[in-house]
């Protein structure tokens, strides 16, 4: 989710001011997009009989890819700073992924550690994000509790690795679910900025 672009902006912007600011968040569907399908994601993953660390493993690679690939193309309508860290986020989050699929079963340990590390990183990530947009954005509040829960959930992990495959699952899946959860909220809001800077505009 990124309201980089527009933070600087006011929301009813008028004349070329309102135009840049329309022209910045008129790609608010593709964060719905997304969104919608981190949901899917995270059904199908809560859903999936995973059984083994394994398949943890796997599940969890693939998110933490498809996470950093979401940054990649955050990254491509941030401003300059935020794309320096929108890139090196989806630096890390690549390096977790093929971590997670180099030894998938190799220990229980080691995949509740790189799930934890994830959780910290992306939330303490998106926290930044959320204050930042809570100028800007009216429901910027929503995104800073997704951003608690991810840190509160990354501290847990942290400190429960001996528990059961299945709890692995859920915080594989909970990942997944609070990305979706970020990224429609996200949009909605760029969304509604869109729509009061191209009136103003007018």
């Amino acid at each position: 989710m990124t309201t980089h672009t527009v933070l600087n902006s006011q929301r009813t912007a008028p004349g070329p001011l309102g135009r840049l600011t329309a022209s910045a968040t008129s790609s608010w569907w593709l964060l719905l997009g997304a969104g919608i399908a981190w949901l899917i994601i995270s059904i199908v993953i809560l859903r999936f009989d995973s059984t083994t660390v394994t398949a943890v493993a796997v599940w969890f690679g693939i998110v933490t890819l498809c996470a950093a690939a979401n940054e990649v193309l955050i990254s491509t309508v941030s401003t300059p700073g935020w794309r320096v860290v929108h890139l090196l986020a989806a630096l890390l989050f690549a390096v977790v992924g093929v971590l997670s699929f180099i030894h998938p079963g190799d220990t229980f340990v080691a995949l509740a550690a790189l799930i934890s590390f994830y959780l910290v990183l992306r939330g303490a990530l998106d926290l930044g994000v959320a204050l930042a947009a809570s100028v800007a954005m009216r429901g910027g509040w929503l995104l800073v509790l997704v951003a608690v829960a991810e840190l509160l959930l990354g501290f847990w992990a942290a400190g429960s690795w001996n528990l059961s495959v299945a709890v692995l699952v859920g915080w594989v899946g909970a990942i997944a679910l609070t990305r979706g959860i970020a990224e429609i909220i996200g949009a909605f809001e760029l969304r509604q900025l869109n729509q009061a800077a191209r009136n103003s505009a007018l």
